[in-house]
């Protein structure tokens, strides 16, 4: 057999690396962070042990570089479905409504991430966390901001703490209300992005509240499963065509 292309070895360890941020989601999700251990996420990423820390310094930034793909690539859902649109007040509503989602979807997930920003060890820069920034900047600078630099740290900061706020142990706020408080300060219409009470296809899926695997009724036949999050890492096999070409055996005749 042939040996494997570079470009082949390259997709296999990308791939294995997608394997680990999504098993971290997951099992995180079910169990928290304390009671997750790197082995925990190599055995459900079917990968070596040895390879977590291959890829990535510890749990904490594992964890983190995770969480942010999550939101990253929900975010970017969210901007993105359908109906397309360019406009700043709908986008700045979507990117609300997205972020809340997650804290509602996965309140397990969001608290662990959110405990873990106040460690010692704080804010992990990561590919992941630039991109979600970059989304987050477009957003205020569509939304019509002259000082992106200074009103998208704000804009991140008030994400965060209604995050915090609707995840407090023994006193949370309510989603509702957070976003009214949000909506009320960018002045968006209420019925601008997902209102309370209303559903997009997909989602982000709630594995910790809802362990059923159902598809989201509000959904429809055709929506993603609101639990699977594995759209947001290209973890499938790599397609035959960048397998190195075999040569053809030599026919009969050529013998």
């Amino acid at each position: 057999m042939s040996p494997r292309s570079p470009s082949v070895n390259e997709e296999l360890r990308r791939r294995s690396k997608e394997r680990l941020l999504q098993a971290a989601v997951e099992v995180v999700s079910e169990r928290g962070y304390e009671a997750t251990t790197l082995g925990d996420i190599a055995d459900r990423a079917g990968s070596a042990r040895g390879l977590v820390s291959y890829y990535f310094p510890g749990k904490r930034h594992l964890v983190q570089s995770a969480v942010h793909r999550l939101m990253h690539r929900t975010l970017e859902e969210a901007l993105e479905r359908e109906p397309r649109t360019d406009d700043g007040q709908e986008r700045m509503a979507r990117a609300i409504d997205a972020i809340l989602g997650l804290a509602h979807d996965r309140p397990i997930l969001m608290r662990q991430h959110m405990a873990g920003l106040l460690q010692a060890e704080g804010f992990l820069p990561c590919p992941e966390q630039r991109r979600l920034a970059e989304l987050l900047s477009d957003t205020v600078a569509r939304h019509g901001s002259s000082e992106v630099d200074s009103d998208y740290p704000m804009l991140r900061a008030l994400l965060m703490g209604a995050v915090f706020s609707a995840l407090m142990p023994g006193a949370p706020m309510p989603v509702a209300a957070l976003r009214a408080e949000l909506f009320k300060r960018y002045r968006l219409d209420w019925e601008l992005g997902v209102p309370p009470g209303t559903e997009v296809p997909g989602g982000t899926g709630a594995t910790e509240t809802d362990g059923t695997g159902r598809t989201d009724a509000a959904g429809g036949a055709g929506a993603p499963n609101r639990t699977d999050v594995s759209r947001f890492f290209a973890t499938e096999p790599v397609p035959e065509s960048s397998a190195p070409a075999r040569r053809p055996e030599p026919d009969a005749q050529s013998k």
